[in-house]
C-alpha cells in the first residue's frame, strides 16, 4: 500500500533514538505534572489546617522546592536530548551531505531537524501531560481515602500543569536545534561515507566551544565558593551556591570533550592488555564526542544522587552535633523521611540520563555497523564483537560513574556548607561559623554502583545483538 504525503513526512519518526526522545519528554513532563500537583494538593492540606494554613514560609518553601526539581529534571533531559539528536545528526551524514549536494543549504537542513525536536517534544509533552495529570488525580484521591481526609478539596485539572508540558515541548525543540549544529560542519563530499563522528584532532581545534565551557566552569566554581563564604554567616549562601553548581556543571556538560577523555584512559588500563579490551578503550578515546555524549547523562544522574544523598547525610550529621551527639527520634525521622522523599524524586533524573544512555549506546552500534561488519570480516567471531559492545558500554558507565561520584560529593559538600556554615555545632559554646565536613552515605553509593551495573548489561542487550544480526558483507555494503 502506498505511502500517503502526510505518513511519509512523518516516517522519520521511526528511525532509532526518535522513541527514546519521546519517552524522555513524557518522563519529564508527567514528573513536572506530578510535583505540582502534588505540591498544590500538600498547600491544601496546610490550608486547612487551622494552625498553620497562613504560613507563608512553608508556601514558599514548597514552591521553591518544585521549581528546583523541575528545573533539574528539564536541564537533564535537555541534555539528553541535544546528545541524542547529535547523535541522529551523525548518522544522516551521508543523506544530509546528498541534499546538499542537490543544492539544499545546512540552514534548511538544521531547521528540519529542529522542527523533528518540537514535533517529538509536543508528542511526548502530551503523553506527560495526560499520564502525570492521571497519575496526579489518583494520587489524591488514594491520599484522602487513606488519612480520611473530608476536608482538604483539590482539582488536579488546572491552568498550571499545562506549564511543564510546553516547558518541556520547547526545551526539546531548543535542544534539537542545539544537537543539529554539526549539520553546519557537513560538506557535500561526505555524501561518499556514512556516519562521521568527530575525532580527537577535530575536537581540540574547538577554541570557542571549550572556552565557553572553562569560563563557564570558572564562574560557576568562583559563585560555588562565594555561597560557601556566605554560608558561614547566613543560610543563604545556598541560594548563591545553587547558581554556581548550575553553571559549573553547565560548563562541565559542554566540555565534556575535555573532562571525559582523560577518565576513559585511565579506565581503559583497567579492561586488560587483549586484543578486544584494547580495541573497546581505543574506541572510546578514538571519538570522544560519541563517548563524552554517552558519559555525561550518567555522570548527571549520578552526580545528582550522590549531592543529595551527602548534603542530606551531612545534614544529620550536622543536627546531631548540635543536639548533643543524639539526634531526637522526631527529628531523625523528619529527616529520613525528606531524604526518602528527595532521593526518589531525583531518582526521576538518573533515570532520564539512563534511557539517554541505552539509546545513544544503541545508536552508535547501528551507525557503526560498516565497521563492526569489518571486524568480523577481518577474523573476529560473534562472541568477540559482543564482548567488545559490551567493554565499551562498561568503559563509558564506569568513567562516568567515577566522575559523577566525585562531582556528586563536592558539589553535595558545597550545598550543606552554604546552608549549614552558619548553624552552631555545640549548643553549648557561642555560635560561630564553622567547617562541615562531608558524610558519605554508604547504601546510596552502594546502590548507584549496583543499579550502573544493571544499566550497563541492559543497556549493552540490544546493540550486542545489533552488531551481530547483520552479515559482514552486507554491513560493509552499506
Amino acid at each position: 500500500m502506498p505511502r500517503t504525503p502526510r505518513s511519509a513526512s512523518l516516517a522519520w519518526l521511526r528511525e532509532r533514538g526518535m522513541g527514546a526522545s519521546i519517552l524522555v519528554s513524557a518522563i519529564s513532563a508527567a514528573f513536572g505534572v506530578i510535583l505540582i500537583s502534588a505540591t498544590g494538593y500538600i498547600g491544601a492540606m496546610l490550608r486547612a489546617d487551622p494552625y498553620i494554613g497562613n504560613s507563608g514560609t512553608l508556601a514558599f518553601v514548597l514552591g521553591f522546592m518544585t521549581f528546583i526539581l523541575v528545573g533539574v529534571a528539564v536541564y537533564v533531559a535537555a541534555i539528553v536530548t541535544a546528545n541524542t539528536f547529535s547523535t541522529v545528526v551523525a548518522g544522516r551524514t551521508r543523506r544530509i551531505a546528498l541534499l546538499r549536494l542537490i543544492g539544499a543549504s545546512a540552514q534548511s537542513q538544521r531547521g528540519e531537524v529542529a522542527r523533528q525536536g518540537l514535533v517529538v517534544g509536543a508528542i511526548g509533552a502530551f503523553l506527560g501531560l495526560v499520564i502525570g495529570t492521571g497519575l496526579a488525580a489518583g494520587g489524591v484521591v488514594l491520599t484522602n481515602a487513606l488519612l480520611g481526609l473530608t476536608d482538604v478539596s483539590y482539582a488536579v485539572a488546572q491552568p498550571v500543569v499545562l506549564i511543564p508540558a510546553v516547558v518541556v515541548a520547547l526545551t526539546t525543540w531548543v535542544a534539537a536545534w542545539a544537537g543539529s549544529r554539526r549539520v553546519l560542519s557537513v560538506t557535500p563530499l561526505q555524501a561518499l561515507g556514512g556516519s562521521v563522528e568527530a575525532t580527537r584532532e577535530q575536537v581540540v581545534r574547538r577554541p570557542a566551544r571549550n572556552a565557553a565551557a572553562i569560563v563557564l566552569f570558572a564562574i560557576g566554581a568562583a559563585l560555588l565558593a562565594v555561597g560557601v563564604l556566605v554560608g558561614l554567616v547566613s543560610p543563604l549562601g545556598v541560594l548563591v551556591g545553587f547558581v554556581g553548581g548550575i553553571l559549573s556543571f553547565t560548563g562541565i556538560a559542554i566540555g565534556a570533550t575535555l573532562v571525559m577523555p582523560p577518565v576513559l584512559r585511565l579506565v581503559g588500563r583497567a579492561f586488560g592488555r587483549s586484543a578486544t579490551a584494547r580495541l573497546a578503550a581505543e574506541n572510546a578515546l578514538r571519538y570522544p564526542e560519541r563517548s563524552s555524549r554517552m558519559a555525561i547523562g550518567v555522570v548527571m544522574g549520578v552526580t545528582l544522587v550522590t549531592m543529595f544523598a551527602v548534603a542530606i547525610e551531612s545534614t544529620k550529621a550536622v543536627m546531631t552535633a548540635a543536639a548533643g551527639g543524639e539526634m531526637p527520634r522526631e527529628l531523625g525521622t523528619v529527616l529520613d523521611t525528606f531524604s526518602s522523599i528527595m532521593m526518589g524524586l531525583v531518582a526521576v533524573s538518573a533515570v532520564i540520563a539512563a534511557v539517554g544512555l541505552v539509546n545513544l549506546l544503541t545508536l552508535g552500534v547501528v551507525q557503526r555497523r560498516r565497521e563492526l561488519g569489518l571486524l568480523r570480516a577481518l577474523g573476529l567471531s560473534n562472541a568477540q564483537v559482543r564482548r567488545l559492545v559490551l567493554l565499551e558500554a562498561a568503559h563509558v558507565t564506569i568513567a562516568a560513574v567515577a566522575t559523577g561520584l566525585v562531582l556528586g560529593v563536592a558539589y553535595g559538600w558545597a550545598g550543606a556548607q552554604s546552608l549549614l556554615g552558619s548553624v552552631p555545632v555545640n549548643p553549648d559554646a557561642p555560635s560561630a561559623p564553622h567547617l562541615v565536613w562531608p558524610a558519605l552515605p554508604l547504601w546510596p553509593i552502594v546502590a548507584i554502583v549496583v543499579a550502573t551495573a544493571v544499566l550497563t548489561l541492559i543497556a549493552a542487550v540490544v546493540p550486542t545483538r545489533l552488531a551481530t544480526r547483520v552479515a559482514p558483507v552486507a554491513a560493509l555494503a552499506e
